[in-house]
């Protein structure tokens, strides 16, 4: 048995005592207040290593010299050097994730334009009149049919407009209807069952159904 006791605390908090010392230890620590004090800083060690490689934390347990006893200064020293290694661990990931982070924000910076990007029309058509009427047609296929976006300006102030689209076979289908605006302005979506690849013309009808603008789809 190791019969200079105050110097077993390191090797308590660690476990490494075998039955009959750490009895020993423990009545020590009844009649001595500076063991009970360390003891109390000491009891985080375990935790401390939990953080570290093996190979670190054994080399730190290691006494300068290579003597095989533990030091006087064992504990302390112990603490010290758990403690300074953990704050660089955490550093060191915090260092990561803040790398992380910032490659995150790039790859989203360079990605982000990308997915929000509305989707690209399959056919855009256009028509202009010396008047300066102009109507812009986005085609889109879609399963069901066709969706028409369309967008104007120098349109009639008043009244209802409406957007027909005819097929090849000669039938005709209106994709939608607004009220016009003062502005003469207009940026509204249709949509009809007739597929892209049917479709002869589009037509913009005033109110009484008289043809505003004609859009002919080779």
């Amino acid at each position: 048995m190791n019969t200079n006791l105050h110097h077993l605390l390191g090797a308590y908090v660690l476990g490494g005592l075998d039955p009959a010392d750490a009895a020993a230890f423990e009545a020590h620590l009844q009649d001595c207040g500076a063991c009970r004090k360390e003891l109390a800083v000491m009891e985080k060690v375990p935790m401390l290593l939990d953080a570290l490689p093996v190979p670190d934390a054994v080399a730190l347990t290691s006494v300068p010299g290579g003597s095989g006893e533990a030091g006087a200064g064992l504990p302390a020293r112990l603490f010290d050097e758990l403690s300074r290694r953990r704050r660089m661990v955490r550093r060191r990931w915090a260092a990561l994730a803040g790398a992380v982070a910032a490659a995150c924000l790039a790859v989203g910076l360079a990605v982000g334009p990308l997915l929000v990007r509305p989707p690209q029309p399959d056919a855009t058509y256009s028509v202009a009149s010396g008047g300066g009427l102009q109507v812009n047609i986005d085609m889109a296929r879609k399963t069901w049919g066709t969706e028409l976006a369309v967008s104007g300006s120098s349109l009639p102030a008043d009244g209802t407009l409406s957007l027909w689209v005819r097929d090849r076979a000669g039938g005709e289908d209106r994709a939608c209807a607004w009220t016009a605006t003062p502005s003469g302005k207009v940026k509204v979506t249709g949509a009809t069952p007739i597929q892209l690849g049917s479709i002869s013309s589009v037509e913009l009808r005033d109110g009484a159904q008289h043809p505003v603008a004609v859009i002919t789809v080779p």
